[in-house]
């Protein structure tokens, strides 16, 4: 029998963000995801050695790596619709559990006990889905440092809301990414190096 989980997954980089937006640069999916997980993995590094926690790294980079991969079946939702009402998010997060199952079905039976945990928000992983969050918002912000970079003003308030959601979200390592890592994405790679 042959499995079509993997052959969606490939699809993830034919999924673009930021759909509402003019972008200087595209970005899909699959491509955020892997910076999502390169923060996360970060995150749960920082937590780890300046506050005492006990983060999986390789764990909160696993959940990274599949946050966003329901928008296989789904597509990629524009956060002011996403949120504009409890009523159309409630629907949305129902939409997303039946686009989970639908991925999972495309597993062998034995391996979908183990795929099924990095979909769901688990109470064993909820600290590493805080830090998921944290990056998936880090991300974001990159982005629009970016785009604003390029000259691309569409993404000032962007900016500006991203960077107030991240505080908003009240995470001690994502405000050291911003400390530490933030200001080098307004160098050139001349000044980087």
């Amino acid at each position: 029998m042959s499995y079509k989980f993997f052959a969606m997954i490939s699809r993830m980089k034919y999924i673009d963000r930021w759909s509402l937006m003019r972008n200087t640069i595209n970005e899909n999916i699959s491509e955020h995801s892997l910076e999502v997980a390169f923060i996360a993995h970060a995150l749960a590094l920082m937590g780890n050695k300046r506050l005492g926690k006990s983060y999986s790294p390789e764990r909160a980079a696993l959940l990274a790596m599949y946050h966003d991969a329901t928008e296989i079946i789904t597509g990629d939702l524009p956060t002011p619709i996403k949120y504009y009402n409890k009523q159309i998010k409630s629907v949305y997060n129902e939409i997303e559990e039946n686009a989970e199952r639908q991925l999972l079905s495309y597993l062998p039976d034995d391996l979908r006990d183990e795929y099924a945990p990095l979909f769901s928000h688990t109470e064993d992983d909820a600290g590493l889905w805080k830090l998921v969050k944290a990056a998936d918002k880090l991300s974001a912000l990159i982005k629009c440092v970016e785009e604003r970079r390029m000259g691309n003003e569409d993404f000032a308030s962007a900016e500006k809301s991203t960077l107030a959601a991240v505080k908003a979200l009240e995470c001690p390592e994502a405000e050291m990414f911003l400390t530490d890592f933030m200001p080098s994405y307004d160098l050139t790679l001349d000044e980087q190096c």
